[in-house]
């Protein structure tokens, strides 16, 4: 199982500002009798909740891709400080996951809805729209 992720960098960001992307467990995790997971979005929600290996521990314990990115969805909701959420209490930023489980089970969940995430099977490449935690 491999995993991979990007990131975009932040337009002017500080100097020595490092984002999730490089920080294991953070925008990308990969366990090899579980699965992976990575995400794009807020980096800083990412490293609060160490959410791509929450992702992964939730796959290590029963839950499907979608259903275990939803619930990490669910604590960064919860989780998000006053200052960065808009009303009626929601997170005023998005964050995107993609994991696949060890059984080649697959999901993109998003915190709001209209993602999309790509999909090949080794034969053809397509997009599929995201689950979402909230509308």
């Amino acid at each position: 199982i491999s995993g991979v992720t990007s990131t975009s960098g932040l337009f002017f960001k500080l100097p020595g500002r490092v984002g999730d992307s490089p920080i294991i467990g953070a925008g990308l995790y990969v366990d090899n009798e579980v699965g992976s997971c990575g995400s794009t979005g807020r980096g800083e929600a990412n490293l609060l909740n160490c959410a791509s290996f929450l992702a992964v521990e939730n796959m290590r314990h029963g839950k499907s891709p979608k259903e275990a990115c939803l619930a990490v969805c669910q604590r960064i909701a919860d989780k998000t400080e006053p200052r960065l959420l808009k009303a009626p209490g929601r997170p005023n930023f998005d964050l995107k996951f993609y994991a696949m489980n060890k059984q080649g089970d697959y999901a993109g969940v998003s915190l709001y809805k209209g993602g999309k995430f790509a999909v090949h099977d080794g034969k053809t490449g397509r997009l599929e729209d995201m689950a979402n935690l909230l509308d």
